[in-house]
């Protein structure tokens, strides 16, 4: 007698559950590696702003080193 070319019901069953249950592990497995990968946040990062006070008089412009970098850059 011939073989029937489609599994049984039982066996098909089967090898969709183990299947998934292959994927949902490699889709885990991605998961983890890009968590391991990616940077962390710091929470705690002091902000630049608040390093000077504010000036008593009124102004505030300082030539500071980013200002004197963009000048050097607009230079022809």
């Amino acid at each position: 007698m011939s073989k029937s070319p489609l599994p049984a019901a039982g066996d098909a069953t089967s090898r969709l559950n183990r299947r998934t249950l292959f994927a949902g592990a490699g889709t885990v497995g991605a998961v983890a590696a890009a968590a391991v990968v990616l940077p962390r946040v710091q929470a705690d990062a002091p902000s630049a702003a608040a390093s000077r006070p504010a000036p008593t008089r009124g102004g505030g412009y300082s030539l500071s080193e980013h200002v004197k970098h963009y000048y050097q850059t607009t230079r022809i």
